[in-house]
């Protein structure tokens, strides 16, 4: 009987998990296509690099703007019903993108990724927490990271598919043939090219109220995250959120690598465009591809190998080197690219770009392992300690802006200095602000 119990309880959680990964790849598609989209919006709207960055603007500001609410919804609805709103929510956001493209005004764009920004902010604020208090939580690092291979796995299949169905005969779309058009004739060949997303959003917008209608009637378990390992006796004791330095270090930590994590994959399609790269729309698949191979890196280390603060160390020292690389790396020469991924027969590109790329594998790691060692021992506060973390996705809307408007006034390539002090912010939480419980020194043992 006791077996047949293990037994079911197995499967629950695998039925678990499995649902939760594939809640995780739906949101790294939609997240994912960011990066193509950007060049392509650029293109179709005339835009210069700042206004073109505002899509990683609108979408990633919508998680600080709705991140509190959410909590509130999911403490009224629970989890698996806030996942439920957050699919529905995306599906309007799809939606709002069909007259978006039929007028090719931007900030209807704009205001179509916020929206599908908020949507994944409740799918987020249900998602991350669940993992990580759905087993134990030395593993936690462990289970994220599966879930981010689903949600990397997304970003590099997705690119494809945009680049497939929107960047066919791209070359037509080139400054030069523009320029060369007249007025009327240029309106007519971009709204040809922005009518492209009519179809490939409406089908997303289909498939995302299919997945809400599935997790609605799923076997997905409510669970109690106040049983979180060491979260009752401590969260007893504590009155407000603001009570816990290890979440509010850990969601400045996550502000700055959000926004490491989105340069690294919203980027470099534009700054392979500056540098003559014609397959451009196709490159944040390199980036997820060395996510997807730092997250299988991370399952096995962790904790086999070595503990998850040791991991984040790695992760920002390794993020801080490829920075530097990414700087002073040429823009020509493809000899590091053609000696790490030609035996795949993989295109090679510039080894500076290819740095932009390895950024990923540095980043894979960070997400994982600071989101269990900042909500631990939170208890009854899990789920706005959660929501916290979610704002700091806001990183997201910051930083690549920034470098769209430093970009456009100095060097591309030079422009990527932002990023070195986010990574040393990163490494000071995995050495030190990750051990913080309390705001004031606490007096030494028998003094």
């Amino acid at each position: 009987m006791e077996s047949e119990n293990t037994g079911s309880a197995a499967k629950g959680y695998f039925v678990s998990i499995s649902i939760i990964g594939l809640l995780f790849f739906i949101f790294g598609f939609v997240t994912w296509l960011n990066g193509s989209l950007i060049p392509f919006l650029k293109i179709a709207c005339e835009l210069n690099s700042a206004e073109a960055y505002l899509v990683s603007l609108a979408f990633y500001i919508s998680y600080t703007v709705m991140a509190l609410p959410m909590s509130a919804v999911l403490v009224k609805t629970g989890y698996k019903n806030g996942m439920v709103l957050g699919l529905l929510g995306m599906a309007v956001g799809s939606l709002i993108f069909i007259p978006a493209a039929h007028t090719r005004i931007y900030p209807i764009f704009l205001f179509g990724l916020f929206v599908m920004g908020a949507g994944l902010t409740i799918l987020q604020t249900a998602s991350n927490p669940y993992v990580v208090v759905i087993g134990p939580r030395k593993t936690a690092a462990v289970r994220i990271g599966l879930m981010g291979v689903a949600n990397k796995a997304a970003g590099i299949f997705s690119p494809l598919v945009f680049t497939a169905l929107m960047l066919g005969g791209i070359a037509a779309y080139s400054d030069a043939n523009l320029n060369a058009m007249t007025a009327a004739q240029k309106a007519v060949a971009l709204n040809h090219l922005a009518d492209r997303l009519v179809v490939p959003y409406l089908v997303m917008a289909i498939v995302l109220v299919f997945l809400a209608a599935m997790i609605k009637f799923s076997p997905l378990p409510e669970i109690n995250d106040e049983e979180d390992e060491g979260g009752v006796e401590v969260s007893k004791e504590k009155t407000s959120i603001f009570q816990f330095p290890q979440l509010i270090l850990g969601a400045i930590a996550l502000f700055f690598y959000v926004g490491v994590e989105v340069m690294a994959g919203d980027t470099i399609g534009m700054y392979g465009r500056s540098i003559g790269i014609p397959f451009f729309g196709k490159l944040t698949s390199y980036t997820m591809s060395f996510m997807v191979l730092g997250y299988l890196v991370g399952i096995v280390a962790i904790p086999r190998f070595i503990k998850q603060e040791t991991a984040l160390i790695i992760s920002a020292v390794m993020g801080f080197v490829f920075a530097l690389c990414v700087m002073t790396m040429s823009t020509v020469n493809t000899g590091i690219s053609a000696a790490l991924l030609g035996w795949l027969g993989v295109t090679p590109i510039p080894n500076s770009v290819l740095f932009v790329a390895l950024l990923g594998f540095a980043n894979a790691m960070v997400w994982p392992t600071i989101w269990p060692l900042a909500l631990q021992g939170l208890g009854k506060f899990t789920k706005i300690g959660s929501a916290i973390l979610i704002m700091a996705i806001a990183g997201g809307a910051t930083i690549p802006p920034l470098y769209g408007v430093l970009s456009d006034t100095h060097s591309p390539q030079l422009s990527y200095w932002i990023l070195l002090p986010c990574y040393f912010i990163i490494t000071l939480y995995a050495v030190k602000g990750h051990k913080v419980r309390s705001w004031k020194s606490e007096p030494a043992v028998g003094k």
